[in-house]
């Protein structure tokens, strides 16, 4: 590896979240990035507004990114849920009102294959989203409702249409103000499957956490602003391998300093919390045990690893065995977000 180019496409890695990218910056400062942490209903959400020096390092546009942090939440219980669906409610309010679009005409988007689970989140999102437009072309909308028309323009390997040509279509049939795009998202954090929602009004590129490269969703390409609302559902080997070998030797760390054991396995949630606040072995320690894999950066690691998997095909994108309940609520709460965000007459007021 030494004196090796790192390919820039494994630099990136197979990820669509912001905040994936930032997180390798962590204590050091990035020019023209603003972070700032806040809670809603004990749910944390993380508000980063990139510019133009930052969108370039981080390889993402500028723009707005919200991140909803779900680690610590039960998304299969109903007050949960409620509280989640209301904290998302409040982050898109607040970014429609920065784009000053509260009360104007929405088109809710689900993109994804409803036949393939883990990328049927924006599909079953659109299957629970109120729409309204068909009354407000007779007159008809109740106080508090706005303009809402929706669609799940399926993927181009089973309509054979670009994904971009047939929302621009629409938006040139309908009249809309702006939209709401809804996707799976691919990250290279274990820790995020379906424990993250991100919300951005930079658009999206539709496939590109998985390698596919469909054309970008944005207020640049079909000139009306564009909102993004993601869930990352997959993860590929590479990040799996990287992830478990950076887990192993913290745990090996805890336990040569006894702050650990093997009775700890009858506890699995006392291992994972004492994982997440153990410090990273020196590089020295690591190479001890790894030898010259362990004197690699993580970057490195993932680097070489992505190369030895990837001409043998090896390198596959994993989703959870329980992905089928998890997509089905996920986009309940999406769906009901937006309902409370952009029908007003639902929902009033900030959750405290």
């Amino acid at each position: 590896m030494n004196g090796s180019k790192i390919n820039e496409k494994i630099i990136i890695g197979r990820t669509d979240l912001a905040k994936d990218e930032y997180e390798k910056y962590q204590g050091k400062t990035l020019p023209d990035f603003q972070n700032e942490e806040f809670q809603v209903n004990n749910i944390l959400i993380t508000k980063n507004i990139v510019g133009d020096q930052a969108a370039r390092i981080l390889n993402k546009e500028p723009g707005l990114y919200y991140t909803i942090d779900l680690a610590s939440c039960n998304i299969h219980d109903t007050k949960t849920i409620e509280e989640i669906e209301k904290a998302l409610a409040d982050v898109l309010k607040e970014l429609l009102e920065e784009l000053s679009l509260v009360g104007k005409k929405a088109f809710i988007v689900g993109l994804g294959n409803s036949n393939v689970t883990p990328d049927a989140i924006g599909p079953y999102a659109i299957d629970n989203t109120i729409v309204t437009r068909h009354l407000y072309l007779i007159d008809a909308l109740s106080e508090g409702f706005s303009c809402v028309s929706a669609m799940s323009p399926g993927v181009m390997g089973t309509t054979g249409i670009e994904t971009y040509d047939v929302i621009e279509a629409m938006i040139k049939k309908i009249e809309v103000d702006f939209i709401i795009v809804i996707d799976a998202l691919a990250t290279n954090s274990i820790k995020r499957i379906n424990k993250t929602i991100q919300i951005t009004d930079t658009g999206i590129r539709p496939g590109s956490g998985v390698g596919n490269r469909r054309k970008e969703l944005s207020a640049k390409t079909l000139g009306i602003p564009v909102i993004a609302i993601g869930v990352p559902t997959v993860v590929d080997a590479t990040t799996i391998t990287v992830d478990a070998i950076q887990m192993i030797l913290k745990y090996l760390h805890l336990a040569a300093n006894q702050q650990t054991s093997y009775a700890n396995k009858l506890s699995p949630s006392l291992v994972y919390e004492n994982l997440d606040k153990a410090t990273n072995m020196s590089s020295e320690q690591k190479g001890a045990l790894l030898g010259p894999f362990g004197s690699l950066t993580q970057e490195e690691q993932r680097t070489l690893i992505e190369e030895v998997l990837t001409p043998q095909g090896y390198n596959l994108m994993v989703t959870p065995k329980e992905i089928d309940v998890e997509v089905e609520d996920l986009s309940k709460i999406i769906a009901n977000g937006i309902n409370l965000a952009v029908h007003t007459g639902l929902y009033n007021g900030k959750s405290e």
